[in-house]
Formats: structure tokens, C-alpha cells, sequence
């Protein structure tokens, strides 16, 4: 069998297959398996960036994993109904239909919204004019406002736009999000080099914009391999992690397996991952003790491929 070492280095040298990889780690128990860097980010307003451990990765859809995360604090404090009709401004109205819209259906994506998550098409695109057109100033306003195409619980339809207004939910509750993930999420995890990144009306986008380095991302994703403990301290809730991590639906476009805010993999030994735009991966399998972490630049044709490799690393350490 190939050792995970081997499998790193194919995916940073099997580029037309993989796409352009920056950094790779493998982590089982205490052990390092294989940690490499490589290539340059490109930038319109700078020379090529090259990588490095201190290159801090965008997350892009990784973050909605963070955001499960606050609202798991915060269920944890009863700041937060799981179940109870969702506190949305626009649906405030009893007779609105989206008014029954609760914060957990939200979070599985499963709130019937009409939203269309597609990265190519900026005529057709609902995130794409949320993030760089019209709703970039208010995300989650931008959200909350589309109007319904299914029956609340009904039907998964993956959502960026659900996630930002998850978001405003938790800065509602907690006023300043980036001092609250500080002190709640990326301090005790460890991760010293987390940022966000918030639109004008002061929600942090949790759709898309967290950076950080690749040893702090695997931080986070061991947060969860440990049930929801980091460092001696418990972060989120005994059994939230399982909130998220149990796979409630499956993707009719791709037949993946979805739980809330993250994706499920239960065939790799009942593994689950963050996933983000252009091949952002955190694979988290507590069975094996084992995290797998992969940043760089992908198309969707080479996202199955960066699937099987996940799976070949994870029998690699099986």
C-alpha cells in the first residue's frame, strides 16, 4: 500500500489530476506522516506569494465548519434554539411562510430557501452576487430575503447564503464575532493565525472568509477528531459534534453525504470533512485518529479525484 508520505507528494506533482497544491499534512494521534509546501498563490495586485507554514490559507467554504462551531457555543449557553422558529427579521411575520424556519434546518441546509449555489454562471448565481455584487454589503440580508422553493425541512439545497444568516444570528447574540471566535473557538484551539473577514453591515461572512495557517487548520479539525475538545478544555457542547457530523442528507447534484456544516464520508471509516471552493479540504476520521488537510487550487472536474486521493490517504493510514 502507498505510504501517506507518497500520496502527498502525487498530489502536488499530479497537477492536470489534482490541480495546484499548496500544502498537504497528515496527522494520526501524535504523529506527523507527511507535511509539505510548495508552488506560489497568485495575486492581481502583488508578485506570487510563496508558500509557506505561515502562508494563512482562505478557507472559503470551510468556514461554514467554523460557524458550526459559534453556534455550538452558543446552543451550549441557551443563547441559541435549535428548534424554535429562527429570530429573522424578514420572516418575523407570523402568516410569512418562512417564519416556522429553524436554526437547525439551517444548519442542514435543509430551510427550502430559493438559492442557487453556482461558482460559473455570475447571471444565474446567488453566491456570486452575494459575495461581489449586490448583497456584498449585507449578506445575510441579501439571504434572508430570497423567498421560498421548498417546505422548511423538506428538500437539501446547499446554501452560502444560509450560513450568513446563521451568522448574523450569532452576532446578534455576541455583538463583536471576531473577539467571540477569539476567545471561544481560535484561542482555545491554538489557532493563533485565524482571521475573519465581515461586510459592511458587521456579519461575519461565514459562507467564505476565514484565513489561517495549514498546522492551525489541522487544530481546528483535531477540535473535532476530540469530540469537541482542545487543550484540556472542552469548546463546544459534549454531542455537538455529532450534530454535525451525522449525515442527515445526501447532495442530489453529487450524492455526497451532508450532516450540518460539514460533509460526511462514512465509507472512509466514518470520516467527515470541511470542504471549501477550489479544493479546500480538513478530513477528521476519529476512527483512525487521523486528520488530512489539503489547500490549493482546484477545478470541480478535479474534485473527484481529490476525493479518492482523501480516501487512499485514509486506507493508507487504516
Amino acid at each position: 500500500m502507498t505510504e501517506p508520505a507518497a500520496l502527498v507528494d502525487r498530489v502536488f506533482d499530479e497537477r492536470e489530476r489534482f490541480g495546484t497544491t499548496y500544502a498537504a499534512i497528515v496527522v494520526q494521534g501524535d504523529d506527523s506522516l507527511a507535511e509539505r509546501y510548495g508552488n506560489a498563490v497568485p495575486s492581481f495586485t502583488h508578485d506570487d506569494a510563496p508558500v509557506t507554514p505561515e502562508t494563512a490559507f482562505h478557507s472559503w467554504s470551510i468556514a461554514k465548519s467554523v460557524l458550526h462551531a459559534a453556534v455550538g457555543v452558543l446552543v451550549g449557553e441557551g443563547r441559541l434554539s435549535l428548534h424554535d422558529p429562527a429570530p429573522v427579521p424578514e420572516w418575523e411575520e407570523p402568516d410569512d411562510p418562512r417564519h416556522a424556519i429553524t436554526l437547525d434546518q439551517m444548519l442542514a441546509m435543509r430551510d427550502g430557501l430559493d438559492f442557487l449555489e453556482d461558482y460559473v454562471d455570475a447571471t444565474r448565481s446567488d453566491v456570486i452576487d452575494m459575495l461581489f455584487g449586490s448583497g456584498q454589503n449585507d449578506v445575510a440580508h441579501y439571504a434572508a430575503d430570497r423567498p421560498l422553493a421548498h417546505e422548511p425541512g423538506s428538500f437539501f439545497n446547499y446554501s452560502s447564503g444560509t450560513s450568513n444568516i446563521v451568522s448574523r444570528l450569532v452576532r446578534e447574540q455576541v455583538g463583536d464575532t471576531d473577539a467571540f471566535l477569539r476567545a471561544n473557538v481560535f484561542g482555545p484551539v491554538g489557532m493563533d493565525s485565524a482571521w475573519i473577514k465581515c461586510d459592511d453591515a458587521g456579519t461575519f461572512i461565514g459562507s467564505s472568509y476565514v484565513y489561517a495557517t495549514a498546522r492551525d487548520w489541522v487544530k481546528f479539525g483535531q477540535c473535532y477528531l476530540h469530540d469537541g475538545m482542545s487543550n484540556g478544555r472542552r469548546v463546544v457542547p459534549e454531542g455537538w459534534v455529532a450534530h454535525g457530523t451525522t449525515q442527515r442528507s445526501i447532495d442530489p447534484e453529487d450524492g455526497r453525504g451532508y450532516g450540518a456544516h460539514w460533509w460526511c464520508l462514512p465509507e472512509a471509516h466514518g470520516a467527515f470533512y470541511a470542504s471549501g471552493y477550489e479544493g479546500q479540504r480538513i478530513l477528521v476520521c476519529p476512527e483512525l485518529d487521523l486528520i488530512v488537510a489539503r489547500f490549493g487550487r482546484s477545478t470541480s472536474d478535479q474534485y473527484d479525484a481529490l476525493l479518492d486521493w482523501v480516501r487512499n490517504v485514509v486506507d493508507a493510514c487504516a
